[in-house]
């Protein structure tokens, strides 16, 4: 029986003191370019004092904490809710990206938001988070059930009730239509 632990104890002996194996690193990846935070069907809820302001679902989210920002992938929505917690508008989109400074949204790429009455549809909008507004300098259509305009820049609330267009290139009643 000593023979056997003393065989034991040199073996285990032999292991501690033998070189460990490192793993190959690839120097190719830079830290600094991977994601803090990654997720997947992500839905995310956005409140103020207790009261819901926006719900977010995204396919695909990446947080980078050095650059501020977080990226968002494969389809987007976004429920907004005003003061009474009613939902006005829902966004749509392809990609989008946060600033996490400012928390302000872009929506990127096949972009259409709908409110009661309002349909607006253009390739890129920011929603601007200090005065919770939408804008764009892209080209924009309005469908409302009385008209079609479009043109280039737009501003609104998020509900899409008081909005802008800067350079109508194209106006028509939905009677001409």
């Amino acid at each position: 029986m000593k023979i056997i632990l003393s065989l034991l104890f040199l073996i285990l002996l032999t292991h501690c003191t033998s070189e460990r194996v490192k793993p190959a690193v690839d120097a190719s990846i830079k830290v600094e370019e991977l994601p803090a935070q990654e997720s997947w069907n992500s839905v995310i809820t956005f409140s103020d004092s207790g009261k819901i302001k926006a719900i977010m679902n995204a396919g695909h989210l990446r947080v980078f904490e050095e650059a501020k920002e977080t990226l968002l992938d494969d389809k987007i929505k976004i429920d907004f809710f005003d003061e009474n917690e009613i939902k006005t508008t829902t966004l749509n989109s392809l990609r989008g990206r946060v600033d996490d400074r400012t928390n302000n949204l872009w929506a990127i790429d096949s972009v259409v938001a709908v409110s009661d009455s309002v349909t607006l549809i253009t390739d890129e909008l920011m929603w601007r988070n200090i005065d919770r507004k939408i804008v764009s300098d892209k080209f924009v259509r309005i469908i409302t059930p009385k008209e079609k305009i479009e043109g280039y820049g737009f501003e609104s609330d998020q509900s899409l009730r008081n909005y802008v267009i800067y350079r109508i290139t194209f106006v028509t009643s939905n009677e001409d239509i």
